[in-house]
């Protein structure tokens, strides 16, 4: 059989074996449909498959993708009691392989998929903080290490592909996976997109080495558009603002080398992503030259029988529009009778078979399929993997406001109140895709003080995320009265538990339910204010005339307007993950200094919507007559516990030509950077243009090129930042991608408002 000889090219490794495949055996290699955890049942002689894994094996002699075989969460319900020892997971794995190779005719193994938008959702899988808090560190190069990390944890256990949110702009707030999203700018999260890919696959030949996965990128496209907020709601957009915002995330995923992604939920100008043949086939195949798998989201295909009538159709119309792998759906099992009704031809099938198939070879596990049962214990969780993570967390805090100086505090504080409901509660820093974890591991923020301090910490709750009760006020403001300074946690919580209810998808149903969860798949807000009394809570402590920090624990970007005048200091940690308390401690007593800058621009209310930075250049400036028009704090701001100064900005050359620019010229920018402070710290330049000449309307500002870097006390260094027709160009009133004669203003700063300006003319 030539698809077993290994010196054979892939191609041909794959063409012979499709044409020995029976359309059953086909499409079974196109399904994803039974939930991993019902695979396998723990019993006394030790964990055994169950009949229900026989039989989807069975139904297509032979199985495409397996999911979340190692996932636990209250949704699946698995825990340490019934869930796959981390030192199982290889084993386990091994024998889902080893059963589908000896029970099927032509022993094709199968894709396990995980998810990991922020590490492994697995039991002792390593979390690191959510996409939010990593687009605020401005730093892919410390993401790409973290991702080979999650890549070989993942592998270790023994699955293949990694579901990982990257594409997901975040132009609505309100929306519950705001925490997913990288940035509301599409520069930044494309270059976080780049990194995800090069750290969990690198090179296309080092798939099969045993330590990385397939990156599915997820979602494509447009759902952080979402009317109203709402979760998988429409995006009303035309193609300009899809192809400036929301395609070059997956644009640079592919360019990195993707082999995988995952259609989004919502529609985009009244077609379903999963049945947009010009978005999965036409732009992202044969514009772009993608050549992975298109996965479907969760019974995603399904819901497309509201348009096409029954399953068999919904399944031709997802196939057709490029959909090479379903998830939970019933659609894709109708396949076979679909060919038989006419619905969808057997070359379509073949398509996507190939490029499952492809997969499969590519990750070497014809020659390969199990892995090494005693890696997990050296991989999961090591100490490399816990410093990087630890990085991240530092890196991905923000200072917004710090008055008079009050950060850092001195460590010899005598009297410090650690207070709020977010203070102590491990599972609040983690965000959605949590797995369970076991009790003591990670750190809080009240843990990671009383480890620095060697003054007194009292700690009080005072309340809760959404609850409405005040009884914990009085032991909160006599804690705060007794101390010297007062540390106050607020924010949201992604944390799920086990009295929701879910949908058939996964995602929650908060309603009605007695929770704190105000973030997360599912859960959206129409008031992005703090949850229940905690803008009073802060009013009572504020009353005492103490001198307050806050720490925001946030998975989406609160409105603090009601709080921001009350507080001498924020620091806002967005969801840090299980070294969060550690970090943002370091912070707080200045072992660290804070260099994290938004990814998002904080509003001042739910009603200013949208808030955006690169919004549309109307001409003139845009007020309201009840609030001002601006955020309360901008895209890319981010204060130090020192100072940093910009000057000298050049451009080499200010008057490129058109021609030199699409043979591959960029135009160099060099500014001086000076660290004037004290102490040493990290500052990113960020490197903003403004299209003053167009034959379309621009925006106020778009980033272009970012930078971070580290200065000493008094180091000055000269940067130089390169834009290339990439960067430069627009798409025209036809549509066309190209860069058009004038000037464009080059704005060179440390965030989005305090920036030097030049002009830069394409002839």
């Amino acid at each position: 059989m030539r698809y077993k000889d290994r010196s054979l090219p892939i191609e041909e490794r794959v063409e012979d074996l499709l044409s020995r495949m029976t359309v059953k055996e086909k499409v079974g290699q196109l399904n994803q449909k039974m939930y991993g955890w019902e695979a396998y049942r723990k019993t006394e002689n030790g964990i055994e498959l169950t009949e229900t894994f026989k039989e989807q094996v069975a139904f297509g002699d032979g199985m495409g993708a397996l999911y979340g075989l190692f996932r636990s969460d209250p949704w699946s319900a698995v825990t340490y009691e019934n869930g796959i020892p981390t030192h199982e997971n290889a084993k386990m794995a091994n024998k889902i392989q080893q059963y589908i190779i000896e029970n099927t005719r032509l022993g094709i193994p199968v894709l396990l998929s995980e998810e990991c938008p922020h590490g492994h959702q697995a039991l002792d899988g390593t979390l690191i903080p959510t996409n939010i808090g990593a687009g605020s560190t401005w730093n892919p190069e410390l993401m790409e290490d973290v991702y080979r990390h999650v890549a070989a944890e993942v592998r270790s256990r023994g699955a293949h592909l990694g579901l990982i949110s990257t594409l997901d702009i975040l132009r609505e707030p309100r929306w519950g996976r705001s925490e997913e999203c990288y940035s509301e700018d599409p520069y930044l999260a494309a270059k976080m997109t780049t990194a995800a890919v090069k750290g969990l696959q690198g090179e296309a030949t080092e798939l099969a080495r045993g330590d990385k996965i397939i990156a599915v990128l997820k979602h494509f496209c447009g759902q952080g558009e979402g009317q109203g907020g709402h979760n998988a709601g429409p995006a009303n957009i035309g193609e300009r603002e899809l192809r400036e915002i929301h395609l070059p995330g997956m644009k640079a995923g592919v360019k990195a080398g993707a082999l995988g992604c995952m259609a989004a939920y919502n529609e985009i100008d009244g077609i379903p992503c999963h049945a947009n043949a010009k978005l999965l086939t036409e732009i992202l195949r044969e514009e772009w030259g993608y050549e992975g798998i298109v996965m479907a989201d969760g019974v995603a295909i399904d819901r497309l029988t509201a348009l096409a009538g029954d399953y068999e159709a919904a399944a031709a119309m997802a196939l057709t529009a490029g959909v090479d792998l379903s998830l939970w759906d019933t659609s894709f099992t109708t396949l076979e009778k679909a060919v038989e009704q006419g619905k969808v031809t057997e070359a379509l099938i073949d398509r996507a078979v190939r490029r499952i198939l492809r997969l499969k070879f590519s990750l070497g596990l014809f020659e390969q399929p199990y892995t090494d049962e005693t890696q997990s214990t050296r991989v999961v969780g090591n100490e490399s993997f816990r410093k990087t993570n630890l990085q991240v967390a530092r890196e991905s805090a923000v200072l917004l406001k710090n008055q008079d100086h009050l950060l850092p505090l001195s460590k010899k504080t005598k009297k410090i109140a650690v207070i709020g409901p977010n203070a102590d509660q491990i599972y609040n820093q983690l965000g959605d895709y949590t797995a369970i974890q076991h009790d003591g591991k990670g750190s809080t923020v009240l843990q990671g003080i009383k480890e620095i301090a060697e003054g007194e910490v009292t700690y009080a709750k005072g309340c809760s995320v959404r609850g409405e009760s005040t009884e914990g006020f009085p032991e909160a403001v006599a804690a705060a009265e007794k101390s010297d300074v007062v540390v106050l946690v607020l924010g949201g919580s992604s944390m799920r538990n086990f009295d929701l209810e879910f949908d058939s998808n996964g995602a929650a149903i908060v309603s009605g339910n007695p929770t704190d969860m105000d973030c997360g798949e599912g859960v959206d807000l129409s008031d992005l204010k703090l949850g229940g009394v905690q803008e009073l809570l802060v009013k009572e402590i504020a009353a005492t005339g103490k001198p307050i920090v806050t720490v925001l624990i946030q998975g989406r970007p609160h409105a603090i307007t009601g709080i921001v005048d009350d507080c001498d200091a924020i620091l806002c940690g967005w969801y840090p993950g299980q070294e969060g308390g550690q970090a943002l401690a370091e912070i707080i007593f200045g072992k660290v200094n804070p260099s994290g800058k938004l990814a998002v621009s904080l509003p001042r209310s739910s009603m200013q919507l949208p808030v955006y930075y690169n919004q549309k250049d109307q001409g003139r400036e845009l007020q309201y007559v009840d609030s001002p028009a601006s955020p309360l704090f901008s895209f890319g701001y981010g204060l130090s516990y020192t100072q940093f100064e910009f000057s000298n900005l050049q451009i080499g050359p200010s008057d490129m030509t058109i021609k030199q620019l699409n043979e591959g010229a960029s135009v160099e920018v060099h500014v001086d950077v000076k660290n004037t402070g004290e102490i040493a710290g990290a500052e990113v330049l960020q490197l903003y243009i403004k299209d003053m000449e167009a034959s379309i309307t621009r925006r106020v500002k778009e980033l272009k090129a970012f930078q971070k870097i580290w200065l000493e006390p008094n180091e000055q260094k000269t940067v130089t930042l390169l834009l290339s027709k990439e960067e430069l160009a627009i798409w025209n009133h036809e549509m066309e991608f190209v860069v058009e004669p004038g000037n464009i203003k080059i704005m060179v700063g440390n965030d989005s408002e305090n920036t030097l300006e030049a002009l830069l003319t394409l002839q």
